[in-house]
């Protein structure tokens, strides 16, 4: 009875807590002059940025589902250049920690290609978003959303919060199976793969989902290391919830040298994040994930920017992955650089809360939403310590546009975190037979034995 109780109050406080949705006028904007996710449909006015006109909408001629992608703008060539010594020309259209790249490593070059407003998605996530821009609501402080079950919630944003939400709750398929390769790569150049078998089941954005059915879930997740031999057999399961102040993440790990699975308390925020070797915290997974209660969320506005996309050449099937890997950074020449509009949001760490960035800087996708560049600050928030960067590609099959290559550059250690290195990998199934009881301790546990 107590239970019902307090699940009946902490649902009243959500509505006292939620916040207007966008009126009807301001809807009917997606499909028109805005696209359906919500961007700008028309090109800027120097041309430079193209109208978007649907996005890749079927798979490139000769593409069976199982290959790597072939690239449909293999045939561009880069329109500029832009390296440390011709930065000032370009600053204002560089993320902060894209810069400070470039001026540590003055052989990196960015090589800027024609911009292709490639992103795309399902049909049915079209219309969700659509259902949500009048019936989507932060609630609790903006540390949960409610009416919606799928597509984008907020596609017509009015503050940071609403945006940061469009990120962690885009659509990356239902039931997902790949592997890949991680290598945190230190000052000297030294790295070790370790590959992993990862699977991911999305409850939010499941067809036939309704916002009752997702008892404030939005997926899960599992990973199990095949390599090196050493930790080959760990493993770890999370079941992420969607407001994570009102329910914290659950999260287990198998440790093989162990042999025994233990539940992970703390598994969010700035906690280290398992087998990245200090450099990968627990909310820098997929950019950026986890509860936003720590910061004050501020939209600084839409801005063209020189951003990773499009990134089919660094996802090659073949490709070596120490021809990828180098010292300091990725290798330049296998990347892609465009102009594109992004959303700028700023997080600010509030009073009374502690992490190891004290402000964070998001350069998010007008077309997908997806996060393509961060500029990561120090405690104080005053520091410019480090940078995040996606290479995304759409995944035509679907289709849907995430990335390809997650990168985490610490610069204050000269080395860096490189996530989702596949190109010698059986590719991503989108249509994996997953069921959340694969994603429980128990499972984990059948699976260490």
């Amino acid at each position: 009875m107590l239970k019902r109780v307090v699940i009946a109050a902490a649902s009243l406080s959500l509505a006292l807590t939620a916040q207007a949705k966008v009126d009807e006028g301001q809807a009917q904007r997606l499909g028109q002059d805005l696209t359906p996710l919500g961007g700008e449909k028309a090109g800027n006015a120097e041309a430079s940025i193209p109208a978007w006109t649907g996005g890749i909408t079927k798979p490139v001629a000769g593409y069976q589902v199982g290959d790597h992608h072939p690239d449909p703008y293999a045939a561009d060539v880069p329109v500029f250049e832009v390296d440390a010594a011709s930065l000032g020309a370009h600053a204002e259209r560089v993320p902060l920690g894209l810069q400070q790249l470039l001026k540590d490593n003055p052989d990196y070059k960015m090589r800027v290609y024609p911009t292709r407003r490639s992103a795309s998605a399902p049909q049915r996530i079209y219309d969700a978003t659509r259902y949500n821009a009048t019936n989507g609501e932060l609630i609790a402080n903006g540390n949960g959303v409610q009416g919606v079950a799928s597509g984008i919630p907020f596609p017509i944003p009015q503050e940071g919060l609403e945006v940061i939400w469009n990120h962690i709750m885009r659509y990356r398929g239902e039931s997902l199976e790949m592997n890949t390769n991680m290598a945190a790569v230190l000052a000297n150049g030294d790295f070790n793969l370790q590959r992993q078998e990862r699977y991911a089941y999305f409850v939010y954005g499941r067809e036939g989902i309704t916002p009752g059915d997702l008892d404030n879930t939005l997926f899960y997740y599992k990973y199990r290391i095949t390599a090196p031999a050493k930790v080959a057999g760990s493993a770890l399961v999370v079941q992420e919830p969607l407001d994570q102040v009102l329910a914290i993440r659950k999260a287990w790990r198998y440790d093989v040298g162990q042999r025994r699975v233990r539940r992970l308390p703390k598994l969010a925020y700035d906690s280290l994040q398992p087998d990245t070797n200090g450099i990968g915290l627990a909310d820098t997974v997929d950019v950026y994930n986890g509860a936003p209660d720590k910061y004050e969320w501020t939209l600084v506005g839409k801005k063209e920017m020189l951003v990773p996309y499009n990134s089919y050449k660094v996802h090659q099937k073949g490709l070596k992955y120490d021809e990828i890997v180098q010292k300091k950074h990725v290798n330049d020449s296998l990347l892609r650089y465009e102009l594109h509009r992004v959303w700028v949001v700023e997080a600010a760490l509030r009073p009374g809360h502690s992490h190891v960035h004290g402000k964070r800087r998001f350069y998010l996708d007008e077309d997908s939403w997806q996060i393509l560049s961060v500029d990561l600050y120090d405690e104080d928030g005053q520091k410019l310590v480090g940078a995040q960067e996606v290479h995304p590609i759409n995944y035509y099959e679907v289709p849907l546009m995430t990335s390809t290559l997650e990168v985490t550059y610490d610069f204050k250690g000269s080395r860096f975190l490189v996530d989702g290195l596949d190109n010698n990998e059986k590719m991503y199934n989108f249509n994996a037979d997953l069921t959340p009881r694969d994603f429980t301790s128990s499972a984990l546990r059948r699976e260490g034995r």
